[in-house]
């Protein structure tokens, strides 16, 4: 299921991370690595906020959808 589907305060893992070679290494360096745990804390005009590696990120609703967990 894509991270964007995901409810508020649930801790999910990655399992996949998907788009072109750009967009995988952009997150890679974001920390959303295969395995890691990720949180959704909140959406704010249908931007994400989630917690991954200790720091909060806010990434966009399209970048979120290209990360499965």
């Amino acid at each position: 299921m894509p991270l964007s589907m995901t409810k508020a305060g649930e801790k999910n893992y990655i399992k996949k991370v998907g788009g072109k070679a750009e967009t995988k290494q952009f997150l890679e360096n974001l920390g959303f690595v295969i395995g890691g745990a990720v949180t959704v804390i909140s959406e704010i005009n249908g931007n994400l906020i989630v917690n991954v590696k200790e720091s909060r990120i806010a990434i966009s609703r399209e970048m979120a959808s290209k990360i499965l967990v």
